[in-house]
C-alpha cells in the first residue's frame, strides 16, 4: 500500500501531495503540486540507499537541480515518504501523531 502525505507551505502559498510506493529496491514518489519547480521534480524514481544521507541524497539533488529554496519543505515530505515506504519510520506512529511543524514564536 502507498504512502501519501500532504505539505502545506503557507509562506509560499502552496500546498502539495505527495505519494510514494516501494518497488523493488527504488521508492516511486509522485508529487501534485501548483509550484513549477516542484512539478518539475514531480516523478522520482528513488533509489532506496540514496536516501540515508543529507549529502548523498537523491532527493536532495533533485531539489537542489529544481532550484528550490533552502527551506522548501517537499523535500522533507519526500524524504518522510520514503523512510515510510522502507519501514524506517512508523506509518502508524505517523499516522498517530498526524503533522510535523514549524513554529514561528517570536519574530
Amino acid at each position: 500500500m502507498s504512502t501519501t502525505v500532504t505539505v502545506n507551505s503557507s509562506i509560499c502559498g502552496f500546498t502539495h501531495k505527495i505519494t510514494g510506493k516501494l518497488e523493488g529496491k527504488n521508492i516511486v514518489v509522485d508529487i501534485e503540486s501548483p509550484c513549477g519547480k516542484i512539478k518539475s521534480m514531480s516523478h522520482m524514481e528513488i533509489p532506496m540507499m540514496e536516501t540515508m544521507d543529507i549529502k548523498d541524497n537523491y532527493v536532495m539533488d533533485r531539489a537542489q537541480k529544481a532550484q528550490c529554496t533552502p527551506i522548501c519543505l517537499v523535500p522533507a515530505g519526500v524524504l518522510h515518504v520514503c523512510r515510510m515506504e522502507t519501514g524506517m519510520l512508523s506509518k502508524s506512529l505517523s499516522k498517530k501523531n498526524e503533522r510535523v511543524s514549524i513554529e514561528f514564536n517570536e519574530v
